[in-house]
């Protein structure tokens, strides 16, 4: 009974002094808690001016089948002894000092690690007391960061937003993983995700994203490797959707530049530089085929980029690495889908031609029919492309094609109504110009045209001197020789009159509706006295539609093969 209660008060002053040991250090001894009540060698004292490491020994060597455990020394600084007496509590000055973690001793002093399993060493490498993944590794110069990208795949997923498969590749160096004098005969250390989270990486982001997220089925497809001279490679796979700004002025002929730029996020270029790596920065799978364009040419450029803000934590310059490609555009499905369904289309409207003028119901039709399939046709092809300010390619071609369809429904309607006509056309001669001319102008105008160009073939009348003259005077003025009728009013009795005036000179006679003159011909052969001869005839209307029409079925097909060479020399050419 009296050995319980000794052992109980013995407990209860270990606590106490545990207790006071871990608010207040002592200053002559190291503390070691012990790891079962039965252990005798719970507290070790160290005497002043002893060597730590010799006193250490025998303890951790105690103690090594058991949990590790923690050790608690304190330095003397002061060298004041403790004055002790058998019957006085002891005085003692101390002062406070960290506290020390065998378990944290330096690697070079744990000796040879290659019997560690992986996950043990690389706790122990990484530990928080040896390392801080919080900042970047210690570099005398810029911290460089060589960058790969293996281009799996790549598709347009919009008009202007571009969307690919990645595989990224950064390396660096570490100084603070090198461990081959710690454990030389250990190889690379590979791990993934959790290793990833045990180190510093860099932090690039794309600076044209949309949006990226990690690629991976059970878990993020992220592979660290970490060599024995502390060389880190970091990769990861990659989803990402980024914007391509696009020039579509000569769609669906074009080309495209796009590109995709990384930049580091919180280092600026007097810590960290982005570079390409020297040997293949690019690679592109060889299986690589886009459904819309394909892949001409690929580059890569280092820049730098100054930051959004001029105050704050995001300052100064960003070193950033980019890599353009070149898209060309395929251009065999817009031909099989689009350009031959309108060449056909314009050519449908032609048949109108071969349809008689009068057949209004089949001619209407088929030219409406067409212009509204074609529209259709068109819609589908732009409905998908940005609303842009300037004029496509594919909308010029709209557009002739759509004048070409209008003409004909024209046509049809011009030709309609020269058909219901019921007078005869008058036209000057039988030539394209004129029969034109005849159907275009009203009858009314074409009449005022005639009584002008018959009064422009009236010479200057000049009447004959007298019936009894002799044959010189004759001889002298038979070129100007003509008879005037005057007409009168139909009260008085007509008699004609024979003007004979005394000028030599001629004399300019005004025409009025009144007067009629005749010309009296001269010699035979003399040809100054006759007017010129005026050739008018006269078509029906039918023979004008159908004039018309069968000089349209040749106009508009050899109008449309020019427009052809035009477009497509356009297209090509610049």
């Amino acid at each position: 009974m009296f050995s319980v209660e000794v052992f109980k008060i013995i407990r209860f002053a270990f606590v106490v002094f545990a207790v006071i040991c871990y608010f207040e250090p002592l200053t002559y001894c190291q503390a070691i808690p012990m790891t079962s009540i039965e252990s005798r060698s719970a507290v070790q004292f160290i005497p002043n001016g002893s060597d730590l490491s010799t006193n250490l020994q025998p303890a951790v060597e105690e103690t090594k089948s058991n949990d590790p455990v923690n050790v608690t020394s304190t330095e003397l600084s002061s060298t004041q002894a403790p004055t002790a007496t058998t019957t006085q509590q002891t005085t003692e000055t101390t002062t406070h000092s960290r506290p020390v973690d065998i378990s944290c001793l330096p690697m070079n002093l744990m000796g040879e690690m290659d019997h560690v399993t992986q996950e043990e060493f690389t706790s122990k490498l990484t530990d928080s007391c040896r390392y801080d993944r919080l900042i970047k590794p210690t570099v005398p110069k810029l911290l460089e960061v060589n960058m790969q990208i293996d281009l799996t795949h790549i598709e347009s997923s919009d008009a202007q937003q571009m969307k690919s498969y990645i595989l990224v590749q950064l390396g660096y160096k570490d100084v603070r993983l090198k461990y081959d004098t710690y454990s030389p005969k250990r190889g690379c250390i590979q791990g993934e995700e959790p290793l990833r989270n045990k180190i510093w990486v860099p932090h690039i982001t794309v600076r044209n994203e949309r949006e990226s997220s990690m690629m991976g089925l059970d878990g993020k497809d992220i592979f660290v490797q970490v060599m024995p001279d502390g060389e880190v490679n970091y990769s990861y796979r990659m989803t990402l959707t980024f914007y391509c700004w696009m020039d579509l002025k000569k769609f669906p002929f074009d080309y495209q530049i796009c590109r995709i730029t990384w930049i580091s996020w919180s280092y600026d270029t007097t810590n960290l530089l982005l570079k390409w790596s020297n040997e293949d920065p690019v690679q592109i799978a060889k299986n690589l085929h886009l459904t819309e364009f394909v892949l001409d040419s690929f580059w890569t450029e280092a820049s730098t980029v100054p930051a959004s803000f001029s105050t704050g934590g995001l300052v100064g310059n960003y070193s950033a690495l980019t890599f353009k490609f070149k898209l060309r555009r395929e251009i065999g499905y817009y031909i099989m889908d689009y350009f031959l369904p309108s060449m056909f289309l314009v050519a449908t409207s032609w048949v109108t031609f071969w349809l008689q003028a009068d057949a209004s119901a089949p001619r209407a039709v088929l030219g409406t029919s067409t212009m509204l399939s074609f529209i259709t046709l068109n819609g589908g092809l732009t409905k998908n492309l940005p609303k842009v300010s300037y004029i496509k390619a594919s909308e010029i071609w709209f557009l002739g094609c759509s004048t070409f369809i209008f003409c004909a429904m024209a046509e049809f309607a011009f030709v309609n109504v020269i058909w219901r006509r019921r007078k005869q056309v008058e036209v000057k001669k039988a030539s394209s110009k004129h029969i034109l001319i005849g159907a275009v102008t009203p009858s009314l105008a074409r009449r005022h045209v005639r009584r002008i160009e018959s009064f422009n073939s009236i010479y200057k009348t000049r009447s004959c001197t007298s019936l009894n003259e002799n044959d010189e005077n004759e001889k002298e003025n038979s070129q100007n020789n003509y008879l005037t009728v005057h007409s009168f009013p139909t009260s008085i009795q007509s008699i004609p009159t024979i003007k004979i005036p005394n000028s030599s000179q001629d004399e300019l006679i005004n025409i009025e509706d009144h007067v009629t003159t005749i010309p009296v011909p001269g010699k035979p052969g003399d040809k100054r006295n006759s007017p010129p001869h005026q050739a008018w005839t006269t078509m029906t209307p039918h023979e004008v539609a159908n004039w018309i029409d069968k000089k349209s079925r040749i106009a508009f097909p050899v109008a449309f093969i020019i427009f052809n060479l035009f477009y497509w020399s356009f297209v090509y050419a610049l």
